[in-house]
């Protein structure tokens, strides 16, 4: 299942590129091209061995627990379908996890947790992360504790027990892009707590179906570009605490879904320190996205009133690509999510947004909107 990095081994795949060569790449190098962000310089498992997933098992030679269990390794898919976890998985360190090269529709992990908690310099692409209702209450489908230098892109990260995504205790210098976060399930049913994090970037993600925490942004945190549909009590949340927590806020648009109230944003107080420019709200629920500017107002008054700044806090806004509000919604609902090949699950979602605002549901189990679905199990060279 494994085999050494030769130069021969190049994986040029459409819609962005993975190098592979001999020698690891220099920090100063794009983990790949369309790279953004913080978590943009992870270097992965290049110059590591090549392992291979052969399997949909949960564990044995050519699973993808296997494949996680040592660094610095490039993860590569020979396989697609779902791999039904029997257990949480920890990840190692210096990995890459190229999901891009699943045959087939791609790789589902289901049923556990996946956790990258206390690890370094990962690139993760591909690959939809989905612990639904029979994992561990208090866990969620990405769990990262304590992590740094991490990328995550076209991932699809839903049906989290606690949060879809626990981002929290120190992580740093991690970027995720064109993901779908949501859909939580019991008893939460929350986006993402992003707590005590340093040097995060969200960039044209979908926040969907989450009763709260689109996320909750407790800490630096770069937030461009996101599309939040069909929030419960409130869509993105500030850090509310007695801590100092910094959070630009550009070209995002809010659009309230069947569940959704009029708090696309809040639960702040003076020690959030907002940078706000070309943010929309559309909260009618009228089939139409026509939504107006995001104001200070909409975040609360008094005691629950962000401190606002002038210019971004977090970090510079050059070299990451920043659209209109309008623009972010038609980018996320192309590309968002595990995306070269959507499945049944994420096709609803997207629907539901296309809907701008009639459909959409917070559900407390997967099985209310159909469980898992099916991704077929198709191997690399079966006829």
């Amino acid at each position: 299942m494994k085999s050494p990095i030769v130069p021969s081994l190049a994986l040029i795949l459409s819609g962005g590129l993975l190098a592979v060569s001999a020698v690891a790449e220099p920090k100063a190098s794009l983990a790949f091209a369309g790279a953004e962000g913080f978590g943009q310089f992870a270097s992965g498992g290049n110059g590591g061995e090549v392992f291979h997933v052969t399997t949909l098992e949960d564990s044995g030679a050519g699973s993808f627990r296997e494949a996680v269990s040592k660094p610095n390794r490039l993860v590569v898919f020979d396989v697609s379908g779902i791999i039904h976890l029997k257990s949480n998985v920890s990840v190692s360190s210096d990995l890459t996890l190229a999901g891009q090269t699943a045959p087939g529709d791609g790789i589902m992990l289901y049923g556990r947790s996946v956790s990258f908690s206390t690890q370094h310099n990962v690139i993760v692409r591909y690959l939809r992360f989905r612990e639904g209702i029979a994992g561990d209450k208090g866990k969620c489908s990405v769990n990262l504790s304590g992590g740094r230098d991490m990328i995550f892109d076209h991932c699809s990260i839903e049906w989290g027990r606690w949060d879809c995504l626990g981002l929290t205790q120190g992580s740093h210098d991690i970027t995720f892009q064109n993901c779908i976060i949501g859909e939580g399930v019991d008893p939460q049913r929350f986006g993402s707590l992003s707590d005590t994090v340093t040097n995060i970037t969200y960039t044209h993600n979908l926040w969907i179906n989450n009763q709260s925490r689109n996320p909750k942004a407790k800490g630096r945190i770069q937030y461009i570009n996101n599309v939040v549909y069909n929030w419960g009590v409130c869509g993105l949340v500030g850090g509310h605490s007695g801590a100092d927590h910094f959070q630009d806020v550009v070209g995002n648009y809010f659009i309230a879904g069947p569940n959704s109230n009029k708090h696309a944003v809040g639960e702040c107080a003076a020690t959030d320190h907002m940078y706000l420019k070309g943010n929309l709200v559309d909260t009618d629920k009228d089939g139409k996205l026509n939504g107006r500017e995001l104001v200070p107002a909409d975040f609360g008054s008094g005691e629950g009133a962000p401190t606002f700044v002038d210019k971004p806090s977090v970090g510079p806004l050059e070299g990451l690509k920043i659209e209109s509000a309008e623009d972010a919604v038609k980018s996320v609902l192309a590309n968002a999510g595990c995306s070269l090949h959507r499945d049944s699950v994420d096709a609803r979602l997207i629907d539901a947004v296309q809907s701008y605002g009639t459909r959409g549901k917070i559900i407390h189990s997967e099985e209310e909107a159909g469980g898992s679905g099916e991704l077929k199990e198709v191997h690399a060279g079966a006829k």
